[in-house]
């Protein structure tokens, strides 16, 4: 394994050990500082990877038990409508 494989390797967000040079070791200290605030901050990637994760895990419960997915999808359904009702209500008087 060479030094060029383990620095592939390594998420975007660490620091490759062993760098000597305090010019190289600031960029990369830098290069990382920036990836990490660009990973934390994209939040149109956050919410796109959580709401997969929560379509893949709703997938998986259906799956596993329909009944209750059904159950609560009705519920899910009743509690919208009904916050879509007393909007529209407060909203019409």
């Amino acid at each position: 394994m060479t030094n060029s494989d383990i620095v592939t390797s390594l998420p975007k967000t660490a620091v490759p050990a062993g760098i000597v040079d305090p010019v190289q070791s600031a960029r990369a200290e830098l290069k990382a500082a920036l990836a990490a605030i660009e990973v934390k901050g994209n939040f149109p990637r956050r919410i796109d990877k959580a709401s997969k994760r929560a379509a893949a895990e709703a997938r998986v419960f259906a799956d596993r038990n329909p009944a209750a997915a059904i159950a609560a999808a009705v519920g899910v359904a009743a509690v919208v409508g009904g916050a879509v009702w007393a909007i529209a209500r407060a909203l019409s008087r």
